[in-house]
């Protein structure tokens, strides 16, 4: 064996192998897509694209939706089979004409608009009781006319009016500390709220004094409202409700119809039951979009209340999964807006607007699914119905407007180039100044980190 420059034997160096623990650990792909997923998900627009993305999905697939269950009855009624369509095409641009005012408006000129809009609402709704003012559709004196086909439903403005007003009032208060004291919590927010409530069941409209409700619970459970209180005004709020549907048969026979199979005597669950053929009739994948066979005079308020039920005939179960996925993503954007913010006005109209599209939406399902008695309360964004559509839309250019407030999302937005109205630089000192942009928005971002974003 030859040996070594300093004359000693060379060395027998042993090959070590690599260890089972000092492999690589495949990296498993389910893992990889769900720490991808985690990542999109926590990033500062997430909330942003949710609500202005989500809300347009569903206005779009209303909008189909509409102008697929209402031609029948408007063919029954002498009128064009597209009538229904372009009266909701036109509110929906109006809406959208809103959204977009709304999600530019700052934070201090909503709040200067919120006792303005509910001394609007508190008037028309008192008009509403006027007669030769007011009209009643279906049994419910809750609607003005504009004149022609066009009619006005001001219990619907009742909603956003309440969630901007309480907003503003209770961080008022909370900025002088006096939502520790429940007489500041529940006055005037809970009079004024009654008041609201009992304009709209002098009218007979029990549906929308639920959405109501439920508004008025969202923000006292946002506010920090001890359990006792909540309880109280919770037990209060039951016991009218109970003697308001105790005092009605038609409510009492609405109540009756929860889970019904059959019509029953008199057919008095007839719209039940057929909403559940509907469902039933879709499968999967549903019978095609134009073919659903109970609009054809069997459902009644196809268009309107039931138009979940035609879109599960017409494009199935993956149809109605689609659209419980696009309310579902909405109200986490509102909830991840409310919860992420240090301004008490916006966690309130947020929080506010969030419970009130999504309580209004489990209502509206609940009921076709027949787990819930018939409220007649449309389904956000997606029935028909001018009154409900303007104001729902203007609530989701609230929460477009909070969601681009964030201290994050502002960094985020403040990164894009602009693609209009500047003109880039070219070479080299185009790179450097995008450079020292970018960093300067880095810095940035991550000193807004700590209260826009956990």
């Amino acid at each position: 064996m030859p040996g070594s420059r300093t004359g000693r034997p060379p060395v027998q160096r042993t090959v070590r192998r690599p260890s089972a623990t000092s492999r690589p650990r495949r990296d498993n792909p389910l893992r990889r897509l769900y720490t991808r997923a985690r990542k999109a998900w926590d990033r500062p627009l997430t909330a942003y694209y949710l609500i202005f993305g989500g809300s347009l999905l569903i206005t779009v697939l209303g909008l189909v939706m509409v102008y697929s269950a209402s031609q029948i009855t408007a063919l029954q009624m002498s009128l064009p089979g597209s009538f229904f369509f372009r009266k909701q095409f036109l509110a929906a641009s109006i809406g959208g004409v809103l959204l977009l005012v709304a999600s530019r408006m700052p934070v201090k000129l909503h709040r200067a608009l919120a006792y303005p809009i509910l001394a609007g609402a508190v008037f028309m709704m008192a008009l509403v009781q006027v007669p030769g003012i007011g009209m009643s559709v279906n049994g419910n004196q809750n609607w003005i006319s504009l004149g022609g086909s066009f009619q006005i439903q001001p219990s619907e403005f009742g909603k956003l009016a309440l969630v901007l007003w309480g907003a503003d009032l209770l961080a008022r208060k909370q900025d002088k500390k006096l939502l520790t004291q429940w007489k500041h919590m529940l006055v005037p927010l809970v009079p004024v709220a009654f008041l609201l409530l009992g304009l709209i069941m002098l009218g007979g409209d029990m549906g929308t004094a639920i959405i109501l409700t439920a508004i008025l619970f969202g923000l006292l459970w946002l506010a920090g409202a001890p359990t006792r209180l909540f309880a109280g005004v919770l037990a209060v709020a039951a016991t009218i409700g109970v003697i308001l549907i105790k005092t009605s048969p038609n409510r009492m026979a609405r109540l009756q119809c929860i889970g019904a199979t059959d019509p029953g005597p008199g057919d008095a669950c007839w719209q039940a039951v057929h909403g559940i053929y509907a469902l039933a009739s879709g499968g999967i994948f549903g019978s095609g979009l134009g073919a659903s066979v109970e609009k054809w005079g069997q459902l009644p308020e196809a268009h309107t209340d039931f138009i979940f039920a035609v879109t599960g005939e017409e494009l199935g179960l993956a149809g109605t999964l689609s659209v419980l996925a696009l309310f579902a993503a909405l109200g986490y954007a509102g909830i991840r807006v409310a919860g992420r913010t240090e301004d008490p006005f916006v966690r309130y109209a947020a929080g506010g607007v969030t419970t009130w599209i999504t309580a209004q939406a489990v209502i509206n399902i609940g009921a076709v699914l027949g787990l819930l008695p018939i409220a007649g309360v449309p389904l956000p964004l997606f029935s028909y119905g001018g009154s409900a559509l303007l104001p729902t839309m203007f609530a989701i250019g609230l929460l477009i407007a909070f969601a681009r407030d964030e201290p994050a999302a502002r960094a985020a937005l403040a990164m894009r180039h602009p693609r209009f109205g500047r003109k880039r630089g070219t070479g080299s000192s185009a790179f450097v100044r995008s450079a020292r942009r970018w960093n300067t928005m880095r810095r940035r971002a991550s000193a807004a980190r700590p209260s826009g974003e956990r």
